[in-house]
């Protein structure tokens, strides 16, 4: 498992504190959810923090 940058992890957690109904655990769907609520325009850091999000939300229901 990598180590996730600070700053994914804090974007992430914001936008599950802000918008918990707009992300589940598809990450194709947190995918475009991120790309809607953020203005990330780098590719890698949009897949980075909706990858963290899916994981979050993945074992929140487990």
């Amino acid at each position: 498992m990598a180590i996730k940058p600070k700053y994914v992890k804090q974007l992430g957690n914001i936008l599950l504190e802000r918008y918990p109904q707009a992300f589940n655990t598809d990450f194709e769907t947190n995918k475009d959810s991120v790309s809607q609520l953020t203005t990330v325009e780098s590719k890698s850091v949009r897949n980075r923090i909706a990858g963290y999000i899916t994981r979050k939300k993945g074992a929140q229901t487990a």
